[in-house]
């Protein structure tokens, strides 16, 4: 039976009043977390957006259990609080809850440590594709020909992949979401919890703020990633990989919408040139034809 909406639950975890900026795609994929997960979830929050969501007094953004860790070490923290929890015999799913630089960048280390130890996790990334926090600085997720405050030209590297590299690790999960498909990433999240082991989830989260888009367009960017194949759903089970029936008619080329739907909506890509865009389509097509390989 397909998942409803309407028959989850309604609980509030991100509070009324919470310090999101507007259209923030972080404050939207927290409220999934609780509708799939409820009173079970423990979050662990290294430094980024969330912690600015999250507020000053205890309680007044988010209402989560919450460990605020540094930086580099969330996947380790996690590692320990899943351990106490099992010794103490409560029931109980901790995710690390980290952007694109505490994942790919700064916490890449704890992570890959975690997983290869199957640490009994659910680690999401919410990717914005950039330091959004700091000042709108480039990380390692930011995409080919994105502006950000430091990449003013365009940055001339590809996005790292870090489904596949997860996917690598041998986890037991590994998938990709969007905010823009709630019940798909609340379906995800729940599978990942009813499993033991490292478990690995890549969320989508357009950022109006460092994207330039306006703020009432966030689902929409969302969606039109997936569109037009820019971003990819899938979830692979001890490995096998199974795209969502969301992504699965934009595998052809010719039935995916325009790419230049997506990127004429974002101001970081305002000065984007033809030979660039083309690249981007190249790269999408290269992207495809890895993850169908896993299939």
């Amino acid at each position: 039976m397909a998942l409803s909406i309407k028959a989850l639950p309604k609980k509030k975890y991100v509070l009324p009043g919470n310090a999101a900026c507007p259209g923030c795609p972080e404050a939207i994929g927290l409220k999934y977390v609780g509708m799939a997960l409820g009173d079970r979830a423990i979050l662990v929050i290294p430094a980024g957006c969330t912690s600015v969501i999250q507020g000053l007094a205890p309680g007044s953004g988010l209402s989560f259990p919450i460990a605020n860790v540094p930086f580099a070490s969330s996947d380790a923290v996690a590692a320990g609080l899943s351990a106490a929890i099992d010794a103490r015999g409560e029931d109980g799913v901790i995710v690390v809850w980290a952007g694109d630089g505490g994942t790919a960048d700064i916490g890449f280390a704890t992570l890959s440590g975690a997983a290869e130890r199957g640490d009994n996790v659910i680690h999401v990334c919410v990717d914005n594709e950039a330091y959004m926090n700091t000042g709108i600085q480039r990380s390692s997720l930011t995409p080919y020909g994105a502006w950000t405050t430091t990449t003013w030209t365009g940055k001339r590297e590809g996005k790292k992949e870090m489904p596949l590299i997860m996917l690598m690790h041998r986890v037991p999960y590994v998938a990709t979401a969007s905010i823009a498909y709630p019940t798909d990433f609340i379906e995800k999240l729940r599978r990942a919890a009813d499993m033991k082991g490292f478990k690995y989830i890549h969320l989508h989260a357009p950022c109006p703020v460092g994207w330039r888009f306006n703020p009432s367009k966030t689902v929409e960017v969302a969606r039109l990633a997936v569109q037009t194949g820019m971003w990819i759903l899938f979830e692979a089970i001890n490995g096998r990989v199974r795209i969502s029936p969301f992504s699965l008619p934009y595998k052809d080329r010719k039935r995916r919408k325009p790419l230049e739907d997506y990127l004429k909506v974002q101001g970081r890509f305002r000065g984007i040139g033809r030979e660039d865009i083309e690249r981007i389509k190249s790269m999408i097509d290269d992207a495809w034809n890895t993850l169908l390989k896993f299939t």
